[in-house]
């Protein structure tokens, strides 16, 4: 039925609204960022390591990147800043010792907690490694046993609390998992200290530098064939014995065919003395 006067229709029936863009699912990214290997997508499993930027990676997914950087489709993006093993880190993880829960599977229970302060690697709480030795800690609890919490400025050196490494608080605490500026901090911080790195020569162009170039063996000069000259006259000698061998068993007759003819005689040997016959 219509337009008969019993329904009008208001705004919201003839304009239709954009539609609200999906909200992301914050839970669920927090989780995939501190339980999965950011390249391979895998749950973290040890050994489990940290670039400069604090990303968390399966070590078997960074070798096999490494090996083959088309292996992952997005790996560039996601860690095309590293070069080799020497750019990432092998962390020092605490088991979580808490029992699971009934009803809680197990791919959804913490694997890790800070030895300090036994709070969950789950995103709640902010969470750092020490770049000289990788132990991982919360921020709150490595804060509360610093030697000279005092000096947060200066380059006085730490102790590790849980292998007494020394380290520098300022420059040697790596955020995981940071936010968007502090990992762009962390990138340009990175970038400048590449600018600093020494630019490697190669062994050969360092040994030119150096005046030091060695100069290849000279190779064995093989024995030169022999010429065709010397092998002409070699089978000249060899023919002309073979001649005079060949010559000494003929008669006279025989012998007198090959020898040297008289220029004189205009005869032939097939006319040789036809006119000269007697009747």
């Amino acid at each position: 039925m219509g337009n008969d006067g019993g329904s009008i229709p208001d705004r919201r029936d003839l304009v239709r609204s954009k539609p609200k863009a999906e909200a992301l699912d914050k839970a669920n990214q927090t989780r995939a960022r501190w339980a999965f290997c950011a390249l391979s997508k895998r749950r973290l499993q040890e050994p489990v390591v940290s670039c400069a930027l604090g990303k968390l990676y399966n070590k078997d997914a960074i070798i096999e990147f490494l090996l083959d950087r088309e292996t992952y489709g997005d790996g560039e993006n996601i860690c095309g800043h590293i070069r080799s093993l020497k750019d990432v880190k092998t962390l020092t993880l605490t088991p979580n010792p808490a029992p699971v829960q009934a009803g809680t599977e197990p791919s959804e229970r913490t694997q890790f907690v800070c030895p300090l302060t036994l709070k969950e690697m789950n995103g709640a709480q902010p969470f750092v490694y020490l770049r000289p030795c990788g132990c991982v800690f919360a921020v709150a609890g490595l804060a509360a046993v610093r030697s000279s919490p005092q000096a947060a400025d200066r380059d006085e050196k730490d102790t590790c609390p849980q292998c007494a490494t020394k380290y520098t608080h300022a420059t040697d605490c790596v955020p995981l998992n940071p936010g968007p500026e502090e990992e762009e901090r962390l990138r340009d911080l990175l970038a400048a200290q590449r600018l600093l790195e020494p630019v490697k020569k190669s062994k050969k162009r360092k040994a030119a530098a150096d005046g030091a170039v060695e100069q290849p063996p000279a190779k064995k000069v093989a024995a030169a064939a022999p010429s065709i000259a010397t092998a002409s006259n070699s089978l000249r000698s060899t023919l002309a014995m073979e001649e005079a061998k060949r010559k000494a068993g003929m008669t006279d007759a025989v012998r007198a065919l090959y020898s040297a003819k008289d220029s004189g005689r205009k005869e032939t040997f097939m006319t040789m003395g036809t006119f000269t016959r007697y009747a």
